[in-house]
């Protein structure tokens, strides 16, 4: 795949590698503690398949040096690392008392500011998922350029067990999960998976829904429901001068395609800006005269054709 540009762009054989963080919480009870290790399990599984560095934190058996300190330090180590996309993923309990969203660890809870802090010398793509209910608040305060942020709540006060966490785990190795059936789950269609499951729950239990996951990935710090997409393109937005949320999540892969796995890591990058911008480019049809937006769709076009261009 793409010889022609592995040879002209003149890249290293050995790319970084991206990073995927785990971090179990505390059970609670001894009925959640099976779950969250098995959601653990799929996400390593899943993770290591995509070979990716996967570190796991609340595990082993708690040490002298506690879950929180863990997850500070190893959040250091991986802001000195380049490029290469950051997953970082809770498992577990939150709460959030209305002023502090907490993500409940063995030993001291880690909060959303903290964690918003730990990870602002971070320079390369982050993805933040957090699969604990009260979540919801944490899109707030870790939505930024270059992120996208996944919670099982849409705000604090949904605070009983989610379970769309066990959902997303198992979508990755779900191909039911591949939408727009490229041979890989993108983060935005195992969001989609996991959310209509969770729906599926409670309409099968004729519960009411205590859990509504948010995505962000447009900075806008508001996120946007799984209802609000149609296949894997948004037709709704939080709001009229943001861009849709989506286009950055259906980029990001665990377990990327041997197509995929065959774009240099330059030539992604430069492709996912192209599709980025044509995804911009599409919002504003009706903002642009046509002979403008025709000639604009046609450069980006044009240099898709080119990036992907055999010799």
């Amino acid at each position: 795949m793409l010889p022609f540009l592995l040879i002209t762009l003149g890249l290293a054989s050995a790319e970084p590698r991206p990073s995927v963080v785990v971090v179990i919480g505390a059970a609670g009870a001894t009925e959640f503690e099976a779950t969250f290790q098995k959601c653990a399990d799929q996400w390593q599984a899943a993770a290591d398949k995509g070979k990716n560095v996967v570190t796991v934190i609340g595990r082993d058996k708690p040490g002298a040096e506690g879950d929180r300190d863990q997850l500070r330090k190893v959040l250091a180590r991986e802001a000195e690392v380049a490029n290469a996309p950051l997953w970082v993923v809770l498992i577990g309990h939150g709460t959030d008392d209305g002023r502090e969203a907490r993500f409940n660890l063995r030993g001291p809870d880690v909060t959303a500011r903290e964690l918003a802090e730990w990870l602002a010398p971070v320079k390369r793509p982050v993805a933040v998922v957090n699969c604990a209910s009260a979540s919801g608040s944490f899109v707030n305060l870790l939505s930024g350029a270059n992120r996208v942020v996944v919670t099982a709540t849409r705000s604090g006060s949904e605070a009983n067990y989610a379970r769309f966490g066990q959902y997303l785990a198992a979508a990755f190795d779900d191909p039911t999960a591949d939408v727009d059936r490229d041979g890989q789950v993108s983060l935005l269609e195992a969001f989609l998976t996991a959310s209509h499951r969770v729906a599926e729950f409670y309409r099968g239990e004729g519960r009411l829904a205590t859990e509504h996951a948010l995505l962000d990935d447009n900075g806008d710090k508001l996120g946007s429901s799984a209802d609000w997409f149609q296949g894997v393109r948004a037709v709704k937005r939080a709001k009229d001068r943001a861009a849709a949320d989506g286009v950055r999540a259906h980029q990001w892969h665990l377990v990327p395609s041997d197509r995929e796995k065959a774009v240099p890591a330059a030539v992604r990058q430069r492709r996912d800006e192209l599709e980025q911008s044509l995804a911009a480019l599409r919002e504003q049809k009706e903002k642009l005269a046509e002979d403008e937006y025709y000639a604009r769709l046609e450069k980006v076009l044009v240099d898709l054709a080119r990036l992907y261009e055999e010799k």
